[in-house]
């Protein structure tokens, strides 16, 4: 114990240099318990929301490698799966807003009522790794390809951590494509299925999908589970609901500022908090995406952070 050692040093310091000592111990014992959280994390953290994708195109290799750059603890992929049965990272379940499938296959879209799309479920990987995912951000990122889950595991492994989401399983499901063993079938793979199987590349998996999450729970998967949802759902008898089937909660913004006590409740539960999406040009009353950050990690006191700005994540 810290005191015990002071009174022992008081025979051997003279009294300034214990006055030092203790101020600076008891800072320390400060710093310590505002940098308190829960796990899985070990530190507030900071997780890059689609890769850094302010900067590049979302779930490109050119976004997480930035992100890593960067120095993000974590690096974010959405799951889709193809036609054939992989999983690629992409967040929307059509091709249309971040790639130039239109361009590369005009004839192949599915038109409901007046609106036409491009499900990523309608084409195979050969044909997905055909088109552009990068010049729609900008023309320095043209032939940016939609990675698969593996590649993106490649760039990654080793350097930071994971924490796929399993975007509309249900979806797939229907079309019998089974996202969560083709997670858990690629983790395996990758000696990543289980909690410390690789020091240096944590992972977790998230989900709005409740259902998916309980799937994953069932089938045995012993990897952190984070349940995503928006401001809504959020009372005491709903977290410890959650935490039949969730490690964690990973509410958005919003849900916080609603009810701020949200944090202490799953806290109290052993559900870690990570909130989302923090990005610059979207930050309220803050003057910056940094100071955002910095308000929920050391005054809201959630754990980790999605943010579309890894290299601005507030740092002691």
């Amino acid at each position: 114990m810290p005191w015990l050692r002071l009174s022992v040093m008081r025979t051997t310091l003279p009294e300034p240099a214990m006055r030092s000592l203790a101020i600076l111990l008891l800072v320390a014992g400060f710093a310590t318990a505002a940098d308190k959280v829960l796990a899985p994390y070990a530190k507030p953290t900071n997780i890059a929301h689609r890769g850094a994708s302010a900067d590049a195109p979302e779930h490109t290799i050119a976004a997480y490698k930035l992100a890593l750059e960067y120095g993000a603890d974590y690096v974010e992929p959405d799951l889709q799966m193809t036609k054939d049965g992989v999983l690629v990272c992409l967040h929307d379940t059509t091709l249309d807003r971040t790639t130039n499938v239109k361009v590369v296959f005009p004839k192949r879209g599915v038109t409901k009522g007046e609106r036409t799309t491009y499900p990523v479920s309608e084409f195979t990987l050969e044909e997905i790794q055909k088109l552009d995912a990068g010049s729609w951000k900008d023309a320095k990122f043209k032939g940016e390809k939609v990675p698969t889950f593996q590649e993106m595991i490649d760039t990654v492994k080793g350097k930071a951590g994971i924490i796929p989401e399993t975007k509309a399983p249900e979806v797939y499901g229907k079309l019998g494509l089974d996202m969560e063993k083709a997670v858990m079938d690629i983790l395996e793979k990758n000696k990543l299925d289980a909690p410390g199987a690789d020091a240096k590349t944590p992972v977790i998996i998230q989900s709005f999908s409740a259902e998916s999450l309980k799937k994953l729970k069932k089938a045995k998967c012993k990897l952190p589970l984070a349940y995503l949802f928006m401001a809504g759902g959020s009372t005491k008898d709903e977290l410890k609901a959650m935490k039949e089937y969730a490690d964690g909660i990973a509410p958005n913004k919003a849900a916080i500022l609603k009810r701020p006590e949200l944090v202490k409740d799953a806290h109290d539960l052993g559900l870690s908090v990570t909130v989302w999406t923090f990005r610059s040009g979207q930050t309220d009353k803050f003057e910056s995406v940094k100071d955002e950050m910095r308000h929920f990690l050391e005054e809201l006191k959630v754990d980790a952070v999605f943010t579309d700005n890894p290299d601005q994540f507030p740092k002691k």
